[in-house]
């Protein structure tokens, strides 16, 4: 591919995962400082509802063939090793923080490219 096919399936790409972190917010804000289930996936690891519906949206909006997936909350699938191209996502960056309602958390997601 000429690199100005990239230059423009990059920026295509990019604009995509902004609109869905722009999605991806809204469900989070959603049940921010509200009544919302969570549980521990480890000792010290909370997970919420919200890490999962945000994560899911994420997975959805921005699957794409050919590029791989990596999140915080989705079981891991080795073919993304095999991707030139890979999401690296974590749907609630700071679950701690939100669980509490402080506005200390994020929603986290690159694309990575080798």
């Amino acid at each position: 591919m000429p690199d100005s096919e990239a230059r423009i399936d990059r920026r295509e790409e990019t604009q995509k995962l902004q609109d869905a972190l722009r999605a991806a917010g809204a469900i989070a804000l959603k049940t921010f400082r509200g009544d919302i289930r969570s549980w521990f996936k480890s000792a010290d690891s909370p997970v919420s509802e919200a890490d999962i519906a945000v994560d899911r949206f994420l997975r959805a909006a921005l699957a794409r063939p050919g590029i791989g997936w990596l999140s915080e909350e989705s079981e891991d699938d080795p073919s993304r090793l095999q991707a030139r191209r890979l999401y690296i996502v974590d749907p609630i960056d700071g679950t701690r923080s939100y669980l509490a309602g402080r506005p200390d958390w994020s929603i986290a997601a690159a694309l990575v490219e080798d």
